[in-house]
């Protein structure tokens, strides 16, 4: 056990891992020596910031917080803080519970964890965070909360409403980020589409793209957790006139079956989603596409399903991602619902969904092989540099691996020539445009 160092552990979502980063910043400004994720803990603290989303990521976060238990009962750290989502869910349940844990703190009153260490939190860094990711990127956050009311999500319970972060404040952020070297940033939230409504009484958005755009040292924005209903068009104009804005969207549109939507409470019909689609292909091409769906919602039928499966089919979407429906207490769905499709349906659905999807990325990939790609390094990995392009975000996408035929430098950008593929991945070789 070292003394005055504190271990933070991240589980869930980016937008925790910015609470993470920010947190860490106080902590060392008051003295601490901090890590992040350790691979192992010798901190006499330990702060765990938990996801509460659904089933799997609630059992993760309890099943950490039971492991540092253990640690803390073994005297091998001396206090064990848990913040973050399923504190902010389930506070109460966790306290009676977990009598070994010192302290919780929810999503948004982590802050009270400095005094509780004789320390004070210091609003003059409030911007300011410690980088847990590669020198060269960062996330981004704009907003927490969320306004809609689809039925199956616990996120409105934890985060409450959507509140925009003022403009000249993320200006002032990314300002001093890119000081410190990074030149691409994920601009993440529960809802990025609704940015500045509240604030600003109108679609924001775009216009906060533009001005993070014009900031010099910005060399790449992508934009993620976009919301179909109601989407900021203008945005797309952004995206197409903007070279540092990637000609990427990642959006969840969960279902296609207007019966499923509506049972979603998603405000919008499959017409209108394919309308959507093409407009996105349409005002920027090579958009590259990411989507989250979702199988096994309460009363999705083989046709619904089989319905899912031509959507993704005929769409052709460059990255996907899907999940099976959890039955979350407090939500819509769990209160008027019942959960009818069997736990096994759901895993053959979602096998067969991610089946048909590994196809088609594949062939997408395929036709990459001869082009030269604009590529940023991330690391060194054996006998390759992996690299990413501006149509892949960090962790969730594909990656390029570029044999070591010449020296490359982390963080930095090169034109790629991609040879082939392999699985998912590009390979590919120093090229010129």
């Amino acid at each position: 056990m070292k003394k005055g160092k504190i271990d933070v552990v991240t589980l869930g979502c980016s937008k925790n891992l910015v609470d993470s980063e920010k947190l860490m910043r106080q902590l060392e400004v008051q003295g601490y020596t901090v890590e992040h994720d350790p691979k192992q803990i010798n901190g006499e603290i330990v702060i765990v910031n938990t996801c509460g989303f659904i089933g799997d990521a609630q059992e993760e976060s309890v099943n950490m917080i039971l492991e540092l238990g253990e640690l803390k009962k073994k005297k091998k750290i001396k206090k064990l803080f848990v913040i973050g989502c399923l504190a902010e869910r389930f506070r109460h349940d966790l306290v009676r519970e977990l009598p070994e844990v010192d302290q919780f703190y929810g999503k948004f009153d982590w802050i009270d964890l400095l005094p509780e260490l004789g320390k004070t939190y210091d609003t003059s860094i409030s911007t300011e965070r410690t980088l847990t990711t590669p020198a060269h990127y960062a996330y981004l956050k704009i907003s927490e909360g969320c306004n809609r009311g689809c039925s199956f999500c616990a996120i409105p319970i934890m985060t409450g409403k959507h509140r925009s972060t003022d403009m000249e404040a993320i200006e002032l952020e990314v300002k001093q980020l890119v000081d410190k070297g990074v030149k691409e940033f994920q601009l993440i939230a529960q809802d990025l589409t609704f940015y500045g409504q509240d604030l600003y009484k109108r679609q924001a958005l775009p216009e906060l793209v533009e001005r993070l755009s014009d900031i010099p040292g910005v060399e790449w924005l992508r934009l993620h957790y976009g919301y179909p209903a109601q989407f900021p068009y203008d945005l797309l104009r952004v995206m197409r006139e903007r070279p540092n804005v990637c000609k990427y969207m990642d959006i969840a549109l969960q279902h296609i079956s207007d019966r499923m939507l509506k049972r979603m409470r998603r405000v919008i019909t499959k017409q209108e989603t394919l309308d959507l689609i093409a407009r996105f292909r349409e005002e920027v091409p090579g958009i590259h596409l990411r989507t989250t769906l979702m199988v096994g919602f309460p009363g999705e039928t083989d046709d619904d399903f089989n319905e899912l499966l031509d959507f993704v089919e005929s769409e052709r979407f460059e990255r996907l991602g899907a999940f099976a429906y959890s039955h979350e207490a407090g939500t819509y769905a769990y209160k008027n619902y019942k959960d009818d499709v069997p736990f096994d349906l759901k895993e053959t659905r979602l096998e067969q969904l991610m089946g048909r999807q590994q196809r088609i990325a594949e062939a997408i990939n395929e036709k990459k092989v001869g082009q030269i790609l604009k590529v940023i390094i991330d690391r060194e990995e054996g006998d390759y540099y992996i690299g990413r392009t501006e149509f892949d975000s960090p962790e969730v996408d594909p990656e390029v691996l570029i044999q070591k035929t010449e020296p490359l430098q982390i963080g930095q950008f090169y034109n790629i020539k991609i040879n082939g593929t392999d699985y998912l991945d590009l390979i590919g070789s120093i090229g010129n445009l």
